[in-house]
């Protein structure tokens, strides 16, 4: 499970993380990272921790589904948060295949979306 320090919540971040942060899309999952940004709302910490959210629409599948999916993405992405820059703000929004997916597709389209943005790699 992903620690609460590291875990995504208010709405702003959120947007913020979507409409200002880079993105790599894979067939199953798109990761969103707004990088280094520092947190408005704590003022004073030099490094806040690197936060990640998960977006895991209907489109997905039903409720069981769903959080089956949440609970995946989370877990993958609890070994993977220190891979950031502190004060990341990281969005993993989930496709439409990923309710079919096991672990292991979940897993290598989570790492090749992290390396092409950490690494910056080709298109």
């Amino acid at each position: 499970m992903l620690p609460t320090e590291h875990r995504l919540r208010r709405r702003e971040d959120f947007a913020t993380a979507v409409r200002r942060g880079r993105r790599a899309g894979r067939p199953l999952l798109v990761v969103h990272l707004r990088s280094g940004a520092t947190d408005p709302h704590a003022p004073g910490e030099s490094a806040p921790p690197t936060r990640a959210g998960f977006v895991v629409s209907k489109a997905v599948g039903g409720s069981v589904v769903r959080n089956k999916v949440k609970r995946k993405l989370r877990h993958l992405m609890r070994d993977r948060v220190a891979l950031f820059p502190p004060g990341s703000l990281v969005v993993v929004r989930a496709l439409p295949g990923a309710g079919d997916a096991d672990h292991v597709q979940l897993a290598q389209d989570l790492d090749a979306a992290i390396g092409r943005l950490l690494g910056g790699g080709a298109r």
